[in-house]
């Protein structure tokens, strides 16, 4: 099989493989899985037989910049045409404790396939597209679109425990919804469970907010949730209302915030250590789920798309979609200026003057925007 995508013969990569000329490299992993599903390419990474700071020698020759993102295991970044490109050295694993693990560098492109998660991550491919599949099991299973750990599952998840998420973050993305789930992943995933304590809230999140982020990750969200995977990361969740929302999304962007607070949960932002601003949107999206707030009203305060997500959340929680009246309620909302302005009421002053204007804009906007400056005014 070979690998046909424009960004093989990208200028910038061309001159990685330049620099690295005489020595053995090939791409790996997402590059080449999602090359060969025809999917976006976004990283590109090269494993090699070079040692990190043979590679970096090999870069200043060829005047590329050299990143030591991680060379002590290994990995060294080389920007060519502004592209970054993750060069990393053979390696076989020599100790593990589900977090991280200690490595040794190799010559052998069978051992590095051996210690990674997924058979369809553990392929790699030549300069010029030839696909290579060293463990004998990633084309047939990327072909069948089936998400299964290289060898045993239990010893693959005891290595990084982060794979366990990791595994449903990839059947939401690469699986055949039709082809169930593997039974040997489901049940390692289920018996590793109460190891998720011991990773850092930064990694779940990620891992989290990736799976949320897929087309439909509804199916993998109530796997997790039967095999006791979501109650560990997010007490208290439930992936209910996130299976209807999902038939609800039409129109809507992919997004994981709306879709984090169709789940629930306990202390969500701080679990997943979620950014402020995104803390912030989950946080309004749960008030207004709950709230009363009209869509003309919604629409005025948040704006149209933040409108649109807490009605996509309230369809979702009583399982029947929303009208379009209320969707032309949040356009005319969005679209609304409220015109009256302090400068409009001189002979009041200090805190009257807000309490003021806001008894106003309340009922200019229970009016459905209709009353005018001088209809606010008169009241």
């Amino acid at each position: 099989m070979r690998l046909q995508a424009e960004w093989l013969t990208d200028a910038g990569t061309t001159a990685v493989f330049d620099a690295l000329a005489g020595h053995g490299a090939w791409f790996v992993g997402g590059c080449v899985r999602n090359g060969l599903l025809g999917l976006e390419v976004a990283d590109i990474d090269i494993c090699t037989e070079v040692r990190p700071e043979k590679v970096m020698e090999l870069a200043a020759v060829a005047g590329l910049r050299a990143v030591p993102t991680g060379i002590d295991h290994g990995t060294v970044t080389l920007v060519a045409d502004g592209r970054p490109h993750e060069i990393t050295t053979l390696r076989r694993d020599i100790e593990t404790d589900g977090r991280r693990a200690s490595v040794a560098f190799t010559g052998e492109l069978a051992e590095d396939a051996a210690r990674r998660d997924f058979t369809m991550n553990a392929l790699y491919a030549t300069r010029d597209g030839a696909v290579l599949d060293p463990n004998g099991e990633g084309l047939a299973d990327l072909e069948a679109r089936r998400v299964r750990f290289i060898g045993d599952a239990d010893a693959r998840i005891a290595e990084d425990y982060l794979r366990i998420l990791r595994f449903f973050r990839f059947h939401a993305w690469y699986a055949d919804p039709a082809g169930g789930m593997d039974a040997e992943a489901l049940a390692a995933c289920a018996a590793g469970v109460d190891a998720l304590a011991s990773l850092s809230r930064e990694r779940v999140g990620a891992e989290i907010c990736k799976l949320l982020s897929a087309p439909d990750p509804a199916p993998a969200v109530a796997a997790m949730e039967q095999t006791g995977v979501l109650a560990a990361v997010l007490p208290g969740a439930s992936s209910r209302a996130l299976t209807v929302l999902t038939g609800l999304e039409d129109g809507l962007a992919l997004d994981a915030v709306r879709r984090l607070a169709a789940l629930g949960g306990e202390d969500v932002a701080e679990r997943l250590r979620l950014s402020k601003a995104d803390a912030r949107r989950l946080a309004l999206y749960r008030e207004e789920m709950a709230g009363m707030s009209p869509p003309g009203a919604l629409g005025y305060r948040h704006g149209r798309d933040a409108a649109r997500d807490v009605l996509a959340l309230r369809a979702a929680l009583i399982e029947r979609p929303s009208g379009e009246d209320a969707l032309r309620a949040v356009e005319d909302g969005a679209r609304a200026v409220f015109p009256v302005k302090a400068a409009d009421l001189p002979q009041v002053q200090g805190k009257a003057l807000g309490d003021r204007l806001k008894a106003l804009e309340t009922a200019w906007i229970n009016s459905s925007f209709s009353l005018t400056k001088d209809q606010l005014l008169s009241q």
